[in-house]
């Protein structure tokens, strides 16, 4: 398991280092002490885990996760459980208050190790086996205090608006701080599909499709809404799916 450390306590990260040792499958691939440098370390190594902290000077961890393009396992490692817990608690892997108990970091590492042992028939899913350019399986999204990491198959629409894109998942529906096409470039072609120069579906929601009056298509997925399909698309998406 290839672990990465942002913390801008030296004394905190020289503490994770030692609560790791025992663990014989925990490799430390490097350490940060603040977002930019976090940011540069995730970008030139590939990580399974990352253990963040959320305050730091140049910014917090959430921010550092709305730079990445993929997001690996997250930890938080915190002193503050009011600031990060409440909005990030569903979200996140785990998270540990410090002091650091090591019974707690050893939990935390065996959901870790269960999240990358899922993969079609049993095989390690593990980030580190990923072209730099494979399409994305996870992504953070923040709006204003709520965070949420979430399984790109979850996301049944992306819409865009301007330079952002808003998410569909579950009940919520927060702005990306990426575009629409940026984040097509990363998302898996088989799954997810451009019906609109502002609009991409994930296939795997679509519930249903009526045909308007023009012979283009209106999709209506799991959950809604209903999206409009162009024309050009229109005969792409029936022939995706067979029609």
């Amino acid at each position: 398991m290839r672990i990465a450390i942002v913390d801008d306590e030296r004394l905190a990260r020289t503490e994770l280092r030692r609560l790791l040792k025992p663990h014989a499958d925990a490799a430390v691939v490097g350490e940060a002490r603040n977002v930019e440098e976090g940011e540069a370390l995730l970008r030139r190594e590939p990580v399974d885990l990352l253990l963040l902290d959320i305050q730091m000077p140049d910014g917090t961890g959430f921010d550092l996760l709305a730079r990445l393009d993929r997001v690996p396992a997250v930890v938080l490692t915190t002193a503050y459980d009011e600031h990060a817990i409440h909005a990030f608690e569903v979200n996140a892997l785990d998270y540990l208050l410090k002091p650091i108990a090591p019974e707690r970091l050893a939990q935390a590492l065996d959901r870790a190790r269960r999240l990358m042992e899922r993969g079609p028939a049993g095989e390690r899913a593990r980030l580190t086996a990923r072209a730099p350019d494979a399409p994305i399986d996870r992504v953070f999204v923040r709006d204003g205090e709520r965070c949420w990491l979430v399984e790109v198959s979850d996301i049944r629409l992306l819409e865009a608006e301007g330079n952002y894109a808003r998410v569909h998942f579950g009940a919520n529906r927060p702005l990306i701080l990426r575009s629409l096409q940026a984040l097509e470039a990363r998302l898996d072609p088989a799954r997810f599909f451009r019906v609109s120069r502002s609009a991409i579906i994930n296939l795997h929601a679509v519930d249903g499709l009526e045909t308007d009056v023009d012979g283009s298509l209106t999709v209506t997925l799991k959950g809604g809404p209903k999206v409009k399909v162009s024309r050009r698309q229109s005969r792409r998406l029936r022939d995706e799916l067979s029609l």
